[in-house]
């Protein structure tokens, strides 16, 4: 493969020079001004370039700096004098320039000094190929985690709508939180999606208990979030999430089920579902259960925190302002827009 390598410099001779010394290696191209070269740049996909620092209305600092964005896996190479040394250094220190070379240069140094630039651009061409391909992937991954997702809130909606209306509020109320705990990312993402999916499987334990084949509130409770945990660990893509459904039952002073983590056993995501599942079934109850007030459930929150719930989490709950909690008679209202993209691209689907 033939690289492309442009030589900038206002004085004619040092142009051809340096054209005659790399023309049987690359296709040299040449410009004698900053201007000149920034018209080449927009045409051609150079490898190397090869600028003179002390030119008229654009020096070679200048003409770097404009085009770093333009070609940013270009070599940069900077001809200067030792007067500009201290220009020279804040060149390298940012970035700007690969490497420097004096005047007047040797030939033979200067080839070899080229042949390692172009090792170097070929390295930040597979580095980007790699890191392009790795962006693909992850959007590729993160796409067919949403589809996963709302396809499976689809399957909650259809079957018992009122597991739908909770998780919807579950999910606004869990996002507030970890929102004001600091949480961002993958985290806010995996969250959003136990919370539409912690309630999936609600059905099908209903279903074992009628059948005799759990007896008792612990053993519901451990074959719901079994049963939850198995189908979102046959989806890679949600293994994260399998693991915050799975825990949220666990209490924080280890009476939970269903293997009696405690404190920061617990992942963190995991309590907070746990504080916004409990104050939702509270304030939201499937009926014909009473509806408690706010107050009321912040104060049975309060009571059991440490044993029940995580404290921090209690406290971060009682902060919330009255927009950011769930309204039962507001089911389908979307979440802060604050949040990442990812989790507002769930609302058209899922609300």
């Amino acid at each position: 493969m033939t690289y492309k390598l442009l030589v900038v410099d206002d004085e004619l001779a040092n142009l051809r020079l340096l054209a005659r010394l790399f023309s049987r290696d690359f296709e040299c191209l040449t410009a004698s001004s900053g201007a000149e070269a920034i018209g080449i740049l927009e045409q051609h996909d150079i490898a190397i370039l090869i600028t003179d620092q002390r030119m008229p209305q654009m020096t070679g600092i200048d003409l770097l700096r404009h085009t770093a964005r333009l070609r940013p896996h270009m070599v940069r190479i900077l001809l200067t004098g030792y007067t500009d040394v201290e220009v020279l250094v804040d060149a390298i220190n940012s970035g700007l320039v690969y490497m420097y070379v004096t005047k007047p240069w040797n030939n033979e140094d200067l080839k070899l000094k080229i042949s390692r630039a172009c090792e170097h651009y070929e390295s930040n061409r597979k580095a980007s190929s790699l890191t392009l391909a790795n962006e693909r992937l992850v959007a590729r991954l993160q796409e067919n985690k949403l589809t996963v997702v709302k396809s499976l809130a689809e399957m909650v909606k259809t079957r018992d709508s009122f597991a739908n209306s909770h998780a919807l509020r579950v999910r606004q109320c869990a996002l507030s939180i970890a929102q004001k705990m600091g949480l961002t990312g993958v985290d806010m993402e995996d969250l959003a999606a136990a919370a539409m999916v912690h309630g999936l499987s609600e059905i099908d334990t209903f279903d074992l208990v009628r059948a005799g084949a759990v007896t008792t509130k612990k053993s519901f409770t451990e074959a719901q979030a079994e049963c939850e945990a198995k189908l979102m660990e046959a989806i890679p893509e949600l293994a994260n999430v399998a693991e915050v459904v799975r825990f949220h039952h666990e209490n924080f002073d280890g009476s939970g089920s269903p293997t009696g983590l405690r404190d920061d056993q617990i992942p963190v995501l995991c309590r907070i579902l746990r504080v916004a599942d409990e104050y939702d079934l509270m304030i939201a109850p499937k009926p014909p259960a009473a509806a408690l007030k706010h107050d009321e459930a912040m104060r049975f929150l309060s009571q059991r925190s440490g044993k029940q719930f995580d404290p921090s989490v209690v406290e971060i709950m009682s902060l919330l302002s009255e927009p950011e909690l769930p309204q039962s008679a507001a089911v389908d209202q979307p979440h802060s827009q604050t949040h990442e993209r990812d989790l507002v691209l769930l609302d058209p689907v899922l609300a």
